[in-house]
């Protein structure tokens, strides 16, 4: 099923997308935001998030997330992509007692991480994630797999779907016109998969992903 849980927080965020061709060699930020390493996390904008810090803008996320999968006390939640760990440290906020565990492809990340929940993470990748089949009652991974290329795209969303027990939930990038997709060209630093949202979806069902997912667009 589509929904949407994160478009507040990704739409509250100005974004100046000609800059991004414009105004510095864009293959070079690329390369180096796929590095997922310092200058993608706490170095300049053009690479990255431009300093990624707690500040509390997940809180409602994680709210969205636990009401809509009726998360409570003793669940397992995994997050494919946790990055810093600021989503789940806010899901232990939103629902006392779940038992979180977050996976990132970047050790950096993990290294800087909440230090809340920074015991739960693990480094790795999303195409073989070190856990057993329905290890988690819900598994989420917002804005993780569009960074993948077609292959290592449906071994993740298999994993995803192997580890998940009741729900799953996807986020995306994508786009509706031809604007969007200039947007999200001008804009993304990692993403590998382009698809509109039939395009998304046909993925998806051809995966066999059985999950909820949603999209995020650069309007």
């Amino acid at each position: 099923m589509r929904l949407d849980l994160t478009a507040s927080l990704h739409n509250a965020t100005k974004r100046d997308y000609l800059a991004r061709v414009v105004e510095y060699d864009k293959a070079e930020c690329a390369e180096v935001a796929g590095r997922f390493g310092e200058e993608y996390w706490d170095g300049d904008r053009r690479y990255g998030y431009g300093g990624y810090r707690y500040d509390g803008r997940w809180r409602p996320v994680a709210d969205a997330i636990a009401a809509q999968y009726g998360l409570k006390a003793g669940d397992r939640l995994l997050d494919v992509g946790c990055g810093k760990g600021f989503l789940l440290y806010e899901l232990t906020q939103a629902v006392p007692g779940l038992i979180v565990a977050g996976l990132d492809i970047s050790t950096y990340a993990i290294e800087h991480a909440h230090e809340a929940v920074k015991p739960f993470l693990t480094a790795g990748n999303a195409v073989a994630l070190p856990f057993g089949a329905r290890a988690f009652d819900v598994v989420i991974a917002l804005g993780v797999v569009h960074n993948l290329g077609a292959e290592a795209l449906f071994a993740a969303l298999g994993e995803i779907e192997r580890t998940a027990g009741r729900g799953a939930y996807v986020m995306v990038e994508s786009y509706r016109t031809e604007r969007e997709k200039a947007n999200l060209l001008y804009w993304q630093l990692t993403c590998r998969s382009f698809y509109s949202v039939e395009d998304w979806e046909f993925v998806f069902a051809r995966a066999g992903y059985s999950g909820d997912y949603g999209f995020i667009f650069f309007e």
